[in-house]
Protein backbone atom coordinates (compact mmCIF):
# COMPACT_ATOMS: atom_id res chain seq x y z
CA UNK A 1 0.00 0.00 0.00
CA UNK A 2 1.03 3.25 -0.76
CA UNK A 3 1.11 6.59 0.59
CA UNK A 4 -0.95 9.11 -1.97
CA UNK A 5 0.45 12.13 -2.96
CA UNK A 6 -1.80 13.39 -5.06
CA UNK A 7 -2.86 16.07 -2.71
CA UNK A 8 1.02 16.95 -2.21
CA UNK A 9 1.21 16.91 -6.26
CA UNK A 10 -1.94 19.58 -6.45
CA UNK A 11 -0.26 21.79 -3.93
CA UNK A 12 3.18 21.99 -5.08
CA UNK A 13 2.09 22.93 -8.78
CA UNK A 14 -0.67 25.32 -7.07
CA UNK A 15 2.03 26.71 -5.05
CA UNK A 16 5.31 26.56 -7.72
CA UNK A 17 3.57 26.24 -11.01
CA UNK A 18 6.12 23.02 -11.46
CA UNK A 19 8.17 20.54 -9.77
CA UNK A 20 11.42 21.73 -11.65
CA UNK A 21 10.58 25.18 -9.32
CA UNK A 22 9.56 23.56 -6.00
CA UNK A 23 12.66 20.90 -6.34
CA UNK A 24 14.85 24.25 -6.53
CA UNK A 25 12.86 25.92 -3.84
CA UNK A 26 13.62 22.95 -1.49
CA UNK A 27 17.26 22.53 -2.83
CA UNK A 28 16.60 19.23 -4.32
CA UNK A 29 17.08 17.49 -7.43
CA UNK A 30 14.05 17.22 -9.66
CA UNK A 31 14.55 13.55 -9.67
CA UNK A 32 14.79 13.36 -6.00
CA UNK A 33 11.72 15.05 -5.86
CA UNK A 34 9.94 12.98 -8.54
CA UNK A 35 11.06 10.10 -7.01
CA UNK A 36 9.30 10.57 -4.42
CA UNK A 37 6.43 11.29 -5.86
CA UNK A 38 6.70 8.59 -7.90
CA UNK A 39 6.45 5.93 -4.52
CA UNK A 40 10.81 5.71 -5.70
CA UNK A 41 11.81 6.73 -2.11
CA UNK A 42 10.72 8.27 1.12
CA UNK A 43 11.00 11.74 2.95
CA UNK A 44 12.73 11.80 6.62
CA UNK A 45 11.32 14.35 9.47
CA UNK A 46 13.64 16.96 8.49
CA UNK A 47 12.64 17.16 4.52
CA UNK A 48 8.90 16.82 5.09
CA UNK A 49 9.28 19.54 7.89
CA UNK A 50 10.89 22.12 4.87
CA UNK A 51 8.67 20.96 2.33
CA UNK A 52 5.90 21.12 4.58
CA UNK A 53 7.07 25.06 4.93
CA UNK A 54 7.76 25.75 1.47
CA UNK A 55 4.02 24.57 0.64
CA UNK A 56 2.34 26.84 3.38
CA UNK A 57 1.39 23.57 5.14
CA UNK A 58 0.48 23.93 8.56
CA UNK A 59 1.83 21.32 10.87
CA UNK A 60 -1.70 20.47 11.87
CA UNK A 61 -2.74 19.75 7.83
CA UNK A 62 0.73 17.30 7.54
CA UNK A 63 -0.85 13.78 7.83
CA UNK A 64 -3.12 15.11 5.31
CA UNK A 65 -0.43 15.94 2.96
CA UNK A 66 1.98 13.42 3.64
CA UNK A 67 0.75 10.76 5.59
CA UNK A 68 -2.86 9.75 4.20
CA UNK A 69 -2.61 6.32 2.37
CA UNK A 70 -3.92 5.62 -1.82
CA UNK A 71 -7.50 4.02 -1.66
CA UNK A 72 -6.93 0.96 -3.94
CA UNK A 73 -10.58 -0.30 -5.38
CA UNK A 74 -9.32 -3.65 -5.79
CA UNK A 75 -8.64 -3.99 -1.74
CA UNK A 76 -11.88 -3.86 -0.02
CA UNK A 77 -12.54 -5.81 2.85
Amino acid sequence: MNLSVAKLRGRIIEVFGTIDKFAEAVGQSRAFVSNYLNHKTFLNQVTILKWAKQLHISDDEITTYFFTLEVDETEQD
